[in-house]
């Protein structure tokens, strides 16, 4: 997680997110650096917005608060939308299990 809260700082700061400059915030936080973690996470927000990626997920828990605040109807969409998504999320996982054996998990197991 520190490697993403670097990355947010330098974004914040305006400094140029590169493996040189994620490097040094790490190290000045006291982070025991893995190089190999530096560039796939500079690789993957390559060509991301980070600024509007941030808004996006600042938006999503008002938008779910709000919904959950109109009662109890409100809390049963929500239940079922959740339960929706389990379920295609397994429909997924059943597909995709060889390839997750062999490419990982993705983004959150580099970083988590």
């Amino acid at each position: 997680m520190e490697y993403v809260y670097a990355a947010l700082i330098l974004n914040e700061s305006g400094e140029e997110l590169n493996e040189e400059n994620l490097t040094n915030v790490l190290e000045a936080a006291g982070v025991d650096v893995e190089q190999s973690r530096v560039k796939a996470l500079v690789a993957a927000l390559e060509d991301v917005d980070i600024d509007e990626a941030v808004e996006e997920a600042a938006a999503v828990p008002a938008a779910t608060g709000g919904a959950a605040a109109g009662g109890a109807e409100a809390d049963e969409a929500e239940e079922e939308e959740d339960e929706a998504e389990e379920e295609a999320d397994a429909d997924e996982d059943d597909e995709d299990d060889d390839d997750d054996e062999a490419a990982g998990e993705g983004l959150g197991e580099l970083f988590g």
